[in-house]
């Protein structure tokens, strides 16, 4: 975003270079008396500067951006250190997110360009610890090219290049990408990283809620406002990981139900409808959801965040959030109870290999 000066200024200079001696003798009229006839000089004021507005769009397109970076942030830790307990699920990845002004709805594609999105892909997000962020690459930079082909532009480059990337990252150990930044290109050799390939959306719902469907994690936007810390997001982020590795959307027979759920909440404007009720997502038995709990727990301590407060954070959740509530999360997770004794006997595990200096790992 870049500052301009108001219209104004240089007039308003000049206006105040006028208005000094005026100033001073209206200062010198505190100690002397005005003669007869003469009037007082007036002290003259400059006007405010017009407050800059900000066009609603922009301005929640905006909000929308920092909470999907807060969420790309606290789940790079989680990707890039579990790729061992991701199981099927690890791939090599370069490691950032990139978009185009065409990335957002069709109604936000103008305020995408006024936050500086164009036609040509953009990074907006490197992954903490992966290749990507070895090799230097910054939030900003301009994708030009891949392996010396031209970077694919326009409405439908994110597509076109998931495709020219995808035949690349097998059988290499690196990837050359030239980026334009600061007016100039820089081709750097980023190296792949083994880590989990679960894409990470933003659900914009105020409602607490968090799904999984096998290849993508959820988190609303009222789930991120509950938590309190990084922590207690890593927790979640994990959690919804650990349902992808140990395949419970299959083995559930709810893929397909999570998917078009997931669908509908990464739009800037879901259809709110379902989320009335638990919008067709069945319950996790007891036994799959506590091992979805003990798994992501290791996940969370692998990736450098604190367990400790685990046990807290669900208890919390689920007593503003009970099951009679259909739309928040533990109307799909129900068994609380069998829950909390497994996220705690698991806390017990892991603090004593950490004690020990033993791997953390289930």
């Amino acid at each position: 975003m870049r500052l301009t000066s108001s219209p104004g200024w240089q007039g308003l200079k000049r206006y105040a270079a006028v208005t000094l001696p005026v100033l001073l003798l209206a200062a010198c009229a505190n100690t002397e008396t005005v003669p007869p006839g003469i009037e007082k000089p007036a002290v003259m004021v400059a006007p405010k500067p017009a407050a800059v507005t900000v066009p609603p769009q922009q301005a929640e397109l905006k909000a929308l951006i920092g909470l999907q970076d807060r969420l790309y942030d606290v789940a790079a830790p989680l990707l890039v250190n579990n790729a061992l307990l991701c199981r099927n699920n690890a791939r090599n990845l370069l490691g950032f997110t990139a978009k185009t002004k065409y990335s957002f709805t069709a109604e936000f594609i103008a305020a995408a360009n006024s936050l500086g999105f164009t036609d040509q892909l953009q990074v907006t997000g490197v992954l903490a610890g992966s290749g990507a962020a070895k090799a230097g690459l910054q939030r900003g930079d301009l994708l030009v090219a891949i392996q010396d082909k031209p970077a694919p532009v326009g409405a439908d480059a994110e597509r076109q290049t998931a495709m020219m990337l995808g035949p690349l990252v097998n059988g290499r150990t690196n990837i050359k990408v030239t980026v334009a930044r600061n007016g100039s290109n820089q081709t750097l050799t980023v190296p792949l990283t083994r880590a989990c390939a679960f894409g990470i959306e933003l659900g914009n719902t105020d409602n607490v809620i968090s799904y999984a469907d096998g290849r993508r994690v959820l988190i609303s936007a009222g789930m991120m406002k509950f938590t309190q810390s990084d922590d207690e997001l890593a927790l979640v982020i994990a959690k919804e990981m650990a349902h992808n590795s140990l395949t419970h959307a299959s083995r559930q027979r709810n893929t397909a139900t999570m998917t078009g759920v997931i669908d509908n909440l990464i739009r800037l404007r879901p259809d709110t409808t379902p989320l009335s009720g638990a919008a067709g997502v069945k319950p996790f038995p007891q036994q799959l959801d506590a091992s979805a709990d003990r798994l992501s727990l290791f996940m969370v301590a692998r990736a450098g965040y604190k367990v400790d407060g685990a046990p807290a954070f669900w208890q919390r959740l689920a007593t503003q959030y009970p099951a009679t509530v259909l739309n928040g999360y533990t109307a799909i997770h129900p068994a609380t109870d069998f829950r909390m004794s497994a996220i705690q006997q698991t806390v017990s595990d892991i603090q004593a290999k950490q004690a020990t200096g033993t791997t953390i790992q289930p």
